[in-house]
């Protein structure tokens, strides 16, 4: 309802990390492109970790939501929230809690710790409320909001950590429900492609360093896939990750476990609470399946190696089959046509925020047709080399089409010329120095502008 606290969680990558007021995310990710072993030190955490805080050298300050395009090569991106105000359907100052937290530490650390926020938060709006809201119908509860893997910590505190005793609605943005391949591909190794040609030996090197961090944070072993995403070549049946006569090569047994056993903690709270009643709390569930995603392994015949990783519909990052909110026992989905990086932006999200405070139910399906999309290479790209970034909408050079390119962490921004192929279809073929490059995109809209950024790794 329109009085209800609105508390917005990021996803994976969607807080700054800082260390004495420095971005230490911002600078490893420079680092890391250059494949040196101890790129990643200031982001690591110890070994065995698990649920516990990390201390001393390994704490970091998790201090403000993310405002920039950012990535984990091989893994997922996050293109920032600078927006996510005006897409939650601009609630006043006072009762808007953008949500915090070391996206590295385990789920459930950082549940316990939205359930203290959230508490703590509520109380103080609550005794404000009145000054605002003086003719409410009742007592403000929570509208909880989670972009991507923000959505695993949602659930959890809701359904593990006592959540659901306040909340109204929770919505979620590209949660990966059941998990993401490209977790497993990246605790696996190698995440990134080392084929033959520029930049092979670059990869393989890159895809090193980010195994030996990922494999210490806790989060992105709870990212591990929970549904049948293991494919064997010349075998029909699709198999679990804990599937012992097809083990995945590289992937530790320890880390599919803990994987396991956080998805059933979940799942038993749920069906304990089930058998009491439904939900108290409504559920809806923002995804896509306009866009390639990666939706399993597959191995060699004899289960020696991982020979591909075949994509299915989705959000670009999270596959419809994972997309899926079964736990809820309803059907929670709204299909959009946006990707999973800009599924928070106002574009995306508006309409259905307006729609959810005004306690009315959101459209079934948000299109989006008005806006743009680019599609950028997934990998690094060969430093030096052409690459080709597409841009798809509507009427787009008599709506003031806008693009450009530029190093991350640089002010100069370089125009890019974008050649109609097709009905609305573009292309620019574009080459790039070794570095972390932002492509952005924006065109007029009869209310406002569409902006679209991603990030390209040159290797």
């Amino acid at each position: 309802m329109e009085h209800d606290l609105v508390v917005f969680v990021p996803g994976f990558l969607g807080t700054r990390l800082r260390r004495d007021g420095r971005d230490v995310w911002a600078r490893c990710s420079e680092r890391l492109i250059g494949s040196a072993a101890a790129a990643l030190t200031e982001v690591a955490l110890p070994p065995g970790l698990g649920d516990a805080p990390p201390e001393g050298p390994y704490r970091l300050d998790a201090d403000a939501l993310l405002q920039v395009p950012d990535s984990v090569p091989g893994l997922l991106s996050c293109m920032g929230y600078p927006d996510v105000r005006a897409a939650l359907g601009d609630p006043l100052d006072a009762q808007f809690v953008p949500f915090g937290y070391d996206w590295r530490l385990s789920h459930r650390l950082v549940a316990r710790q939205l359930k203290a926020c959230v508490a703590r938060e509520l109380d103080r709006w609550r005794a404000e409320v009145g000054a605002y809201y003086p003719d409410r119908p009742d007592d403000p509860r929570v509208i909880l909001v989670c972009h991507a893997t923000g959505g695993l910590i949602g659930r959890h505190y809701l359904e593990c950590e006592d959540g659901r005793e306040t909340a109204r609605t929770l919505v979620t943005l590209g949660t990966p429900q059941q998990g993401l391949v490209q977790a497993a591909r990246l605790l696996a190794g190698p995440a990134l492609p080392g084929d033959a040609g520029p930049g092979a030996d670059v990869a393989v090197r890159l895809s090193e360093v980010l195994r030996d961090w990922a494999l210490n944070l806790p989060a992105v072993v709870e990212m591990l896939p929970v549904y049948p995403a293991v494919r064997v070549e010349g075998k029909s049946r699709e198999r679990q990750i804990t599937d012992n006569r097809y083990r995945v090569p590289g992937l530790p047994g320890d880390a599919v476990r803990e994987a396991l056993a956080f998805r059933e903690e979940f799942r038993t709270a749920r069906d304990e609470h089930r058998r009491v009643g439904p939900l108290p709390y409504t559920v809806h569930c923002l995804g896509s399946v306009g866009f390639p995603s990666p939706e399993a392994l597959v191995l060699s015949s004899d289960g020696s190696r991982i020979t591909g990783s075949p994509l299915g519909p989705g959000d670009g990052t999270v596959p419809r089959r994972s997309a899926v909110a079964d736990w809820t026992g309803t059907d929670p989905m709204l299909w959009t046509g946006f990707r999973n990086a800009d599924l928070a932006s106002a574009d995306a999200l508006r309409d259905a925020m307006l729609a959810i405070r005004a306690g009315r139910p959101p459209g079934g399906t948000l299109a989006g047709e008005e806006g743009i999309v680019l599609h950028f290479p997934r990998d690094p790209v060969a430093a030096g080399r052409p690459f080709v970034i597409e841009l798809l909408g509507h009427d787009l050079p008599r709506r003031n089409l806008r693009t450009f390119m530029w190093r991350s962490g640089r002010p100069d921004r370089q125009p890019v010329v974008f050649r109609q192929y097709g009905t609305d279809r573009y292309r620019a073929e574009l080459e790039a120095t070794p570095g972390r490059w932002v492509v952005e995109a924006l065109v007029d809209r009869p209310k406002g502008r569409d902006r679209r950024d991603v990030t390209v790794v040159a290797v």
